[in-house]
């Protein structure tokens, strides 16, 4: 067991895809290594975009003890190797387009199943509770995975500020689609928004962190600033970026990529080797910065916090 507890807790065949993902991440850094070296600190524009863009310290974060005893994946990887379609497809569009989006003033509205539902600025919610730091595992459908000190704090004390009802079973996660500062939104990838949803078990659960920070600092954009939520256990999809507005609903929200390709994710998106995604096999990963692969561990290594979730699911069928 990998995991830390708290003291009072606790495409085509894509394993040569993500091969030359990685490779191509790990040659990219040493090629900007080398022209850094060679011209004086010389980026790629990407990556200087990012290497320049304003970084400011978050004030009080604590460290925690929901960590994972690993080498935490470099900065530059983490802010330019990302995931963010509503800013392009491509690893490096996000690091490229993001500084686009206008993060200020930005309000997240919780509404639907509760008792006080509330409009809460981003300044509330970085002061609702203290913030701490998290070493988590990200493992990503596409079979690489990094390890990342996220700042927040759990979502459930956000959700508990507004009372869910008896009748809330799913918490949908709506996120920010602007076509004028999001270039993505404009073409079909998917459906916009992008919706996101867990179970409200799973929402609730101490390890589902609403993020606000990344390495100490406020969450750049391409990492889906000014909030976003990390859900350690499940492939990085299902950790919605930018979210604009929380429902509290009764039943199961049509979420972005199982509206998609309803055969290849499903709504609960667990980490599972056993389950392979119907093009490449989950069995594997490749840690980005390295060459060789690992084995993929049960919900991404935390299965003795949360494998309880699932008591009686077949996790086969439910995936």
């Amino acid at each position: 067991m990998h995991l830390i507890r708290r003291p009072d807790v606790l495409s085509s065949e894509i394993t040569a895809k993500a091969a030359y993902l990685d490779r191509r991440s790990f040659m990219a850094s040493a090629a900007i290594g080398a022209a850094a070296l060679a011209t004086g600190g010389l980026l790629a524009p990407d990556e200087a975009r990012a290497a320049t863009a304003p970084r400011e310290k978050l004030a009080g974060v604590r460290k925690s003890g929901w960590t994972v005893p690993e080498t935490l994946t470099p900065y530059q990887d983490v802010t330019t190797y990302n995931n963010y379609y509503e800013f392009g497809t491509d690893k490096a569009d996000p690091a490229r387009n993001a500084h686009t989006l206008k993060t200020r003033p930005w309000t997240v509205r919780i509404e639907g199943e509760c008792v006080k539902p509330a409009t809460f600025g981003i300044e509330d919610i970085l002061k609702l509770a203290p913030l701490e730091e998290r070493v988590y595992r990200l493992r990503c459908v596409e079979a690489w995975s990094m390890v990342i000190p996220w700042v927040g704090y759990s979502l459930s004390e956000l959700l508990k500020k507004v009372e869910p009802t008896g009748n809330a079973k799913f918490v949908e996660f709506t996120t920010l689609a602007d076509p004028e500062t999001m270039p993505g939104v404009r073409g079909r990838v998917l459906q916009w928004p992008y919706v996101e949803g867990l179970r409200l078990d799973e929402a609730m659960h101490p390890l589902t962190l609403l993020t606000l920070g990344v390495y100490g600092e406020v969450l750049p954009n391409q990492n889906g600033a000014p909030v976003r939520v990390v859900v350690p256990w499940k492939y990085g999809f299902k950790s919605a970026k930018s979210i604009a507005r929380i429902r509290l609903v009764e039943k199961m929200p049509a979420t972005a990529w199982n509206r998609a390709q309803p055969s290849e994710y499903g709504f609960f998106s667990n980490v599972n080797p056993e389950v392979d995604h119907p093009r490449w096999s989950q069995a594997r990963e490749r840690r980005i910065g390295e060459f060789r692969k690992r084995d993929t561990l049960m919900f991404n290594g935390y299965a003795e916090q949360v494998a309880s979730l699932y008591t009686g699911m077949d996790l086969k069928r439910w995936f």
